[in-house]
């Protein structure tokens, strides 16, 4: 949707981009320029077994830790802000794509947002130890 993505890139402000494909979640901080988009960090649910992570790879706590992981790396790299690019992604209360937002923001990052739309933080405390490992 190019008036979506045109009202993010006006807001000068890297994107937090969430993509989900059939098993796993992407989720990159991106910075437009003209000659092209440049991606400033990644994390991808691939990355989680790695930490000890033994779950699915496509479920909502493995998008809080890619968002978590993004969000991290993201402070490290001095992006300490961000808005949200979900593309085509429907916006539904609670969704797993606004579990890699709450993600992102429990790690530091700063995206605005409502947290009416943010699944509850209980939900992820089953993950503490892969988020540890993180930090």
């Amino acid at each position: 949707n190019y008036k979506k993505r045109l009202s993010l890139l006006l807001s000068h402000k890297p994107r937090l981009v969430v993509r989900k494909s059939n098993k796993n979640y992407t989720v990159q901080v991106i910075e437009y320029q003209k000659e092209g988009d440049r991606v400033l960090v990644s994390a991808t649910s691939k990355e989680l077994a790695a930490l000890g992570y033994k779950g699915h790879c496509g479920n909502s706590k493995a998008a809080y830790l890619v968002g978590y992981l993004a969000g991290k790396r993201a402070l490290k790299n001095k992006v300490e802000s961000a808005v949200l690019d979900m593309g085509m992604v429907s916006a539904v209360l609670g969704s797993v794509a606004f579990a890699a937002l709450r993600g992102a923001v429990d790690a530091g990052l700063d995206v605005p947002h409502n947290e009416e739309i943010l699944p509850a933080a209980e939900s992820f405390s089953e993950v503490d130890a892969v988020k540890k490992k993180i930090s």
